[in-house]
């Protein structure tokens, strides 16, 4: 299961209304960096057959099959710092470690 909180649902429906005819976002996860996986975030136009789409607060969160055992569990939220640090966070139980920039994680 994926969780996605109200302000990330609210805050992923101003973008993908500016992209206009997107089905939902995507989110994977891809090796890379100093850690072993970082989140790839993308727009959804069609959904693929190895897709899990998960449907909360009217927005749709898609992971494909290969993605999921690694984001099992994770909540998606909205956080804002301060005027010029907001956005996605991933709250994602499956990490054992992370780089120091955050970036990049090991499951």
């Amino acid at each position: 299961m994926i969780n996605v909180t109200e302000k990330a649902a609210a805050h992923i429906r101003q973008q993908l209304d500016k992209r206009g005819n997107a089905v939902g976002m995507r989110l994977g996860v891809r090796k890379s960096g100093c850690t072993g996986f970082m989140y790839v975030v993308d727009y959804v136009d069609q959904l693929g057959a190895n897709d899990q789409v998960y449907d909360q607060h009217g927005i749709k969160v898609v992971v494909d099959t290969e993605s999921l055992p690694y984001l099992e569990g994770t909540e998606i939220d909205y956080v804002r710092s301060n005027a010029l640090n907001q956005g996605l966070e991933f709250r994602n139980p499956n990490v054992k470690d992370a780089c120091g920039c955050g970036e990049s994680f090991n499951v």
